[in-house]
């Protein structure tokens, strides 16, 4: 490990976690953020800072102006909870039943907030400027998220960033490890509903009717060859149908048959020519047992990418805080994330921050309702973060 000096040891660590646990205690779901959002600007004001309110409707934002000339660095952390009833043991177990901070948005606003006193205190010797942002509803993802709503009110004007940086705590990574991997590390995010329609018919007389529950059945695996015969093997894709809806009685043949899912994948090419595949699949099944078949696929989050001009630097970064050894450059999911949309438009990195710790039983996944973490995890972040923004000031 790194000896490098600590930032955010004794009493800023304190407050850090003490922040968490309260944000932990009191969950609010995407665009519901209004107690946080409070909090945040009530803490940056006493800052000397002046933020940016209902930015995105429940996103707050602020300046750290320094006192050289530098670039400007924009720094993300997320609010929102999830609508998951908490099963922890805690003394700050949440205090709303149905809701959780099950992700780890809860630490970031948290590290985020310890980031920005240590910035606004060396900000005469700071090289450029660092725009706050905190953001809400990122669970929501995609055209209805937070990170959406907050560039369309205007987010990225505001910063004028050269760079974006964001971090997650990472439950697939113990305490002390980073990750900063190259290139898309979080997939797109797409999700399909189709109805296929047919005539209702009895359940002993099926000749008399159009089964869209065949067709359905015969859609549902015939998807897969989306992944075997028609991507790239080399290319990763996910096609997963999770919920199957028909009929009515046990001997009635409906005339409706419902499916909905998710589709997941990495590389931007296959990405804008998923949905011509999915369609030419779902109808060609649906005309070949003589039903119609309604489709409606909606994209959400796009591949989150971190840029390959600034991931060394944020490497270079962790290896001072935590040691080259516990750097991380392969680690990628399935799973998806909104800060990809301010990647897109503003190159920058989203960096992983290990949080697992088995010997305390901190082990259980995000949106799990035994998610926790290492609160050590929030230090670790918070330096990871201080450092990456320094670097990218004057890189």
């Amino acid at each position: 490990m790194s000896t490098a000096t600590s930032h955010f040891a004794g009493a800023a660590l304190d407050e850090m976690i003490a922040t968490r646990r309260d944000l932990h205690a009191h969950p609010e779901l995407g665009f519901e953020e209004v107690r946080i959002a409070g909090i945040v600007a009530e803490r940056l004001k006493s800052l000397g800072l002046e933020p940016r309110t209902g930015v995105g409707r429940t996103g707050v934002m602020a300046r750290i102006t320094g006192g050289k000339p530098g670039r400007t660095v924009l720094l993300r952390a997320d609010m929102d909870a999830l609508p998951i009833l908490e099963e922890n043991d805690i003394d700050y177990r949440s205090q709303t039943p149905g809701k959780m901070h099950a992700c780890g948005h809860d630490c970031h606003t948290s590290i985020l907030l310890g980031v920005a006193r240590q910035l606004v205190a060396e900000k005469n010797e700071l090289p450029g400027s660092v725009v706050l942002c905190f953001q809400p509803a990122e669970e929501l993802g995609g055209p209805k998220g937070g990170a959406e709503a907050m560039i369309q009110d205007g987010a990225l004007e505001y910063a004028k960033a050269d760079v974006s940086l964001g971090l997650h705590v990472w439950q697939d990574l113990p305490v002390g490890v980073v990750g900063v991997t190259e290139g898309p590390w979080m997939a797109a995010v797409d999700e399909f509903t189709v109805t296929f329609k047919g005539k209702g018919a009895h359940g002993a007389m099926p000749n008399m009717g159009r089964d869209p529950v065949v067709a359905l059945a015969h859609a549902v695996t015939a998807l897969q060859t989306l992944v075997s015969r028609n991507a790239d093997p080399l290319k990763e894709l996910v096609v997963s149908v999770t919920q199957i809806r028909a009929g009515s009685a046990f001997n009635i043949i409906p005339e409706t048959a419902w499916m909905n899912g998710t589709i997941r994948s990495f590389d931007r090419d296959l990405w804008a020519a998923i949905p011509q595949m999915f369609e030419r699949v779902v109808q060609g099944v649906a005309s070949a047992m003589d039903c119609e078949a309604t489709v409606l696929f909606e994209r959400g989050n796009k591949p989150t990418y971190n840029d390959p001009k600034v991931v060394p630097l944020v490497r270079a970064a962790a290896a001072h805080v935590v040691g080259a050894d516990h750097v991380r450059t392969d680690v990628r999911t399935m799973g998806g994330e909104d800060f990809s949309a301010f990647l897109e438009r503003v190159p920058g990195v989203y960096i992983a921050v290990g949080s697992r710790n088995e010997a305390k039983d901190l082990r259980y996944d995000h949106h799990h309702p035994r998610f926790n973490v290492d609160e050590e995890s929030l230090r670790i972040g918070a330096e990871v973060l201080l450092e990456a923004t320094r670097r990218a000031l004057v890189s």
